[in-house]
């Protein structure tokens, strides 16, 4: 049995492959779907093999179908991750990025977790979150562009584009509309699924999207399982900026975040301080001590994902108490 690592490159037509085997270093290019994934994996069936790539969203999908029928130990990067840890570097192409792939997986294997295979229902609800989001973009745009007609009065286009603009306004709400349904339908389908989100939805400012959103990111509470890990993930978590004596900024939180997911914890943030609970009371609270908004309402977006893991993990909705202060 051989010690074999590769690194995947992967594009939507193609996958450029990188052969570690020791000390021979051999790059192949295959077509980026089933049937040859599968011929070429096959041959290293008996080997002790180790697979690297990088997160590229459906571009993965065939190697995800392939994958679970080999006993491979395989690794999926992020591609932040994967670009931060190289340094200076002058020029690419996928050849190269395959071989820098095997590269990162060789020095960092210790320290990342191996991929698993995702439930169908939680692949269903991410393809899904996605289309969401897309129709929640265009909404947001022809909403902007409503607005720009009123200042075309001048060359007489506003009423015909306004119209028409409505009618697509019209489509895409329905889209959205029917999506949201078939991610309700998704998740009642599945027992535990539908448990997750009655007790994620008991915490307060936590509606239906962000219960959706949680168990889709989380993968059901088993790819992260750690409150902390999550709001790192979220970026609402403050970290500090000094050096020496002369660098001593206050703490703030990191750049590198899911943006959505932040954006949609921060509305839940603002509904929960609205309503009677503890959540209101501790930020009224911080308030009245000099504490400034944004930060309090950080705070707050932490304490929810805390909350929101509390729940899952004692599987026992959350009951507000008025009394802490």
């Amino acid at each position: 049995m051989k010690n074999v690592i590769i690194g995947i490159d992967i594009s939507s037509r193609t996958l450029d492959i990188c052969i570690h085997n020791y000390p021979a270093i051999e790059h192949q290019v295959i077509e980026n779907d089933i049937k040859a994934i599968r011929s070429f994996f096959r041959k290293y069936a008996k080997d002790d093999l180790v697979v690297a790539m990088e997160n590229t969203g459906r571009y993965n999908w065939n190697l995800f179908e392939v994958l679970p029928s080999f006993n491979f130990k395989v690794y999926v990067i992020s591609p932040l991750h994967l670009k931060k840890s190289l340094g200076l570097i002058r020029g690419k192409n996928d050849q190269i990025d395959a071989s820098r792939i095997c590269s990162f997986i060789e020095r960092n294997q210790a320290d990342i977790s191996p991929w698993k295979p995702t439930p169908v229902e939680i692949k269903k609800l991410k393809v899904l979150l996605t289309e969401r989001n897309s129709r929640i973009k265009m909404q947001r745009q022809l909403l902007r562009q409503q607005q720009d007609y009123k200042l075309m009065k001048s060359i007489s286009f506003q009423k015909e584009l306004s119209k028409l603009n409505k009618k697509l306004l019209e489509t895409v709400d329905l889209q959205v509309k029917n999506v949201e349904a078939q991610i309700e339908k998704t998740i009642q389908a599945d027992e535990s699924l539908t448990d997750q989100a009655r007790l994620i939805r008991s915490v307060p400012g936590v509606g239906k999207v962000v219960s959706w959103m949680m168990i889709a990111k989380t993968e059901g509470f088993t790819m992260i399982n750690n409150p902390r890990k999550m709001a790192c993930y979220c970026g609402v978590v403050p970290f500090d900026h000094q050096s020496g004596t002369s660098i001593r900024q206050r703490p703030r939180v990191s750049i590198y975040a899911d943006k959505t997911m932040k954006s949609t914890l921060h509305l839940a943030a603002m509904s929960a301080i609205r309503l009677d609970n503890d959540l209101r009371m501790y930020y009224r609270r911080k308030i009245e001590e000099g504490k400034n908004k944004m930060s309090v309402l950080n705070a707050v977006r932490n304490k929810i994902i805390h909350r929101i893991f509390a729940v899952i993990k004692n599987q026992t909705l959350y009951k507000t108490d008025l009394a802490l202060s």
